[in-house]
């Protein structure tokens, strides 16, 4: 799994000075604990939030004062705007056998039932594993190309990642290939058309 190295600053709690000057200086506040370790009040910048990986599962080594901790994204809180970070969560990994993450999907291919007119519709975007923390991986890719015209791909079918439990429902939707609309309405059409003759 990809790892990103981010220095935090060491956070005061409480201290509202702090605070106020550090959200005017473009950062964020951070809570690092985990199982057994100690609770880390720090500072994030915008600017490596920003820089964070999307679209994928990873690692973070977040170092403040010259100790690095090995930590997961736990939990993001946003202001009432939606897309203004308020304050991060960071889950320390040191003392973790397994975990329970959730790892985005990536779709391969182009499924078959596409090419004869059906729209690929995508109902799950990720998935729930548990994992020993190495072996979380950053994506999991679903090969859907066999997938044909009205047919459905549910949790049940998905291979995990070596090393990794998929945790949800089996009989989920994770993507349907739907049949042209079109082909239903004219299907609708001939109905209503022999409704209509076997009523004369």
């Amino acid at each position: 799994m990809k790892r990103v190295s981010v220095k935090l600053k060491e956070r005061t709690p409480g201290k509202k000075s702090e605070t106020k000057s550090m959200r005017r200086e473009g950062y964020i506040p951070v809570e690092i604990y985990g199982k057994g370790v100690s609770n880390t009040h720090a500072w994030m910048s915008t600017k490596d939030f920003l820089n964070l990986p999307h679209g994928e599962t990873f690692l973070i080594e977040a170092e403040v004062n010259g100790e690095k901790r090995v930590c997961i994204l736990k939990d993001i809180q946003f202001g009432w705007l939606g897309d203004n970070p308020i304050h991060i969560d960071l889950y320390d990994l040191a003392n973790v056998t397994e975990i329970e993450v959730e790892v985005p999907i990536e779709f391969a291919g182009t499924p078959a039932g596409v090419e004869l007119g059906g729209t690929f519709e995508v109902l799950m975007h990720s998935l729930t594993v548990k994992a020993r923390p190495v072996n979380l991986p950053d994506k999991i890719v679903i090969d859907v190309s066999s997938l044909g015209l009205g047919e459905a791909l549910h949790v049940r079918d998905v291979t995990p990642p070596e090393g990794c439990i998929i945790l949800d429902n089996p009989e989920e939707t994770v993507a349907v290939v739907a049949e042209p609309e079109v082909e239903e309405a004219e299907v609708a059409e001939e109905v209503q058309e022999e409704e209509a003759e076997a009523s004369e």
